[in-house]
C-alpha cells in the first residue's frame, strides 16, 4: 500500500499545523538531548533504554522535518511515511534512512508491548551510532531546506 500525505491526513496520522522553522529547531534539539541520555544509558549498560533512548532522538529529529513543512505527528508510524513520500520518493532522503527510522520504531514497540524482550551491548551500541547518523543526515536534509 502506497501511504502518501492525503491518506495520512485522512486516517489522521498526520495534522496540518502552521509551519514552524522555531519548532523544527527545538526538535533538533530535543534530538541531541535524547542522545545524550542514550549515552549515559549505554555508560551504564541500560540497554534497553539505550535503544529507545537512541530511537526518540531519531523520532524527534525526523519530527523537525515535519515540523518545517507545516505538519504534526499524531503517530510514530507516520513520521517514516510522511519522510518516504515527500523526500525518499523525490531522491531528497536515502531510503535507508526511512527504513532505519522503521527498524528502530518496531523495536521501540516490541519493548513496549511484548513481555520479554532484551537487548544486548552490541545492539545498544549500534542503535547509539545510528541515531546519530540518521540525526546528522536529517540535519543535513534540514539545512538543504533552507538554502
Amino acid at each position: 500500500m502506497k501511504f502518501n500525505v492525503e491518506w495520512l491526513l485522512k486516517e489522521k496520522l498526520i495534522a496540518r499545523v502552521p509551519a514552524s522553522k522555531q519548532k523544527a529547531e527545538e526538535s533538533i534539539i530535543a534530538a541531541h538531548s535524547w542522545i545524550k541520555e542514550a549515552e549515559n544509558n549505554l555508560k551504564n549498560k541500560s540497554f534497553k533504554s539505550c535503544v529507545l533512548t537512541s530511537y526518540l532522538g531519531m523520532f524527534h529529529a525526523g519530527r523537525a522535518i515535519l515540523f518545517f513543512d507545516g505538519f504534526r505527528e499524531k503517530s510514530h508510524f507516520a513520521i517514516a511515511r510522511y519522510l518516504e513520500e515527500m523526500y525518499g520518493r523525490k531522491n531528497k532522503l536515502e531510503k535507508k534512512w526511512i527504513e532505519l527510522l522503521d527498524y528502530y520504531r518496531d523495536l521501540r514497540n516490541q519493548d513496549q508491548y511484548r513481555t520479554s524482550f532484551v537487548v544486548e551491548k552490541e545492539e545498544a551500541k549500534r542503535s547509539l551510532e545510528s541515531a546519530k547518523k540518521f540525526i546528522e543526515r536529517i540535519e543535513k536534509l534540514f539545512k538543504e531546506k533552507l538554502s
